[in-house]
């Protein structure tokens, strides 16, 4: 278990690579994210470390997340934290900056973010239901169908995939190569697509080992 990062989605364009294909990428500003708290075994039964990420005035957070804070010798203060797990968590110290040179190119990360909330929606575009015939004489186009037995059990079973809220969750994308990285300003290019729209909270960590 390795360090990850917190950041926000820029958007997405592309690059070009050694062999002049064009290869879409999102680009991410990653940290960068103060340590704020370092847990271990003797004080809290497991061993993680707390970052921190995006800068806000004092005013914005109530006294108890300040004090955390300046416990933690963070000079200004953060909106969002984030634990990950780690083996060794003695390598870090309190007030530590991350930043996005902690990954390299062709590194496979996991993406998390909340993904696009699409609102109420209907059968076909949630699960991606067959629709009925489309002439004129028939009566089901975007119709359900029958969505259970009658006399038994009588009822409509919990779970059953029908129309309702669309996106808005908490979704993993596994296993994004990094093209390229920039420490300078702290920016992250990821292949292919992330969750969420410019702007959402997103956190990256290296890409789980096959088996764990």
């Amino acid at each position: 278990m390795t360090l990850g990062i917190i950041g926000t989605k820029l958007g997405m364009t592309q690059v070009f690579d050694e062999q002049g294909k064009a290869v879409p990428v999102t680009v991410v500003q990653a940290g960068p994210c103060p340590v704020t708290q370092i847990k271990t075994e003797e004080t809290d039964g497991y061993t993680s470390v707390q970052v921190g990420f995006k800068e806000v005035k004092p005013k914005a957070l109530n006294k108890p997340l300040l004090g955390h804070l300046k416990k933690a010798g963070v000079e200004q203060p953060v909106r969002h934290l984030k634990e990950y797990r780690l083996e060794n968590p003695s390598e870090y110290q309190l007030g530590q900056q991350i930043k996005a040179d902690i990954f390299t190119p062709g590194q496979l990360v996991d993406v998390t973010g909340t993904s696009i909330g699409r609102g109420f929606a209907g059968y076909q575009k949630r699960h991606n239901f067959k629709r009925g015939p489309m002439a004129h004489g028939s009566k089901n186009h975007r119709l359900p169908g029958s969505t259970g037995a009658g006399t038994t059990p009588g009822r409509v079973f919990p779970g059953k995939r029908m129309a309702g809220r669309l996106g808005g969750k908490q979704a993993t994308i596994r296993k994004l190569t990094i093209v390229r990285v920039d420490a300078e300003r702290n920016l992250i290019l990821l292949k292919g697509s992330v969750p969420g729209k410019p702007g959402a909270l997103l956190s990256i960590k290296p890409a789980k080992k096959v088996g764990k």
